[in-house]
């Protein structure tokens, strides 16, 4: 089983839930294969899928694969989860799910880390610093959210 044809088996599916499939991995685990599928969408507040709709994409999921002739006799075990913040932000969309966190990136001539501002016609405003910059999205070559634990919900939704 590749992850194309699980992708083109769950993906209209995953689209009547309002989410979108961002990558599939099938792997093997002794006898059986995992299923991994990692969804992203805008979701609440535009920051992502929230529990529920990856709940409810995850059984639509389970049916169209459970009903599937390509799914094959190899018994599999599914796990779909959302793209998670360690995965690399490599499209606007991406940029624009996650205004108000901190990110680190790389251009080719600079390394920055700052909070995400707006996302607007290609370029990524930044706070660095209390400073505004502002970045095409092209010139980045890589760029990844930055947890941060200690932050409170308050600074969040400012």
């Amino acid at each position: 089983m590749e992850p194309a044809t699980v992708t083109s088996l769950v993906a209209p599916v995953v689209a009547s839930c309002g989410l979108e499939v961002d990558r599939v991995d099938v792997l093997p685990a002794g006898k059986r294969r995992v299923v991994r599928i990692f969804l992203d969408g805008d979701g609440p507040e535009g920051r992502g899928p929230s529990l529920d709709e990856i709940a409810d994409a995850t059984r639509a999921i389970s049916k169209v694969l459970d009903d599937a002739p390509a799914m094959g006799s190899q018994p599999w075990t599914l796990e779909v989860s959302s793209r998670g913040v360690s995965r690399p932000l490599t499209e606007e969309k991406h940029f624009r799910r996650n205004v108000g966190r901190l990110v680190a990136l790389t251009t080719e001539s600079e390394r920055l880390t700052g909070r995400i501002v707006a996302v607007a016609d290609g370029r990524l405003t930044l706070d660095v610093e209390g400073e505004q910059r502002t970045v095409p999205l092209q010139q980045i070559d890589k760029a990844q959210v930055k947890l941060e634990l200690n932050r409170s919900l308050d600074d969040e939704q400012e």
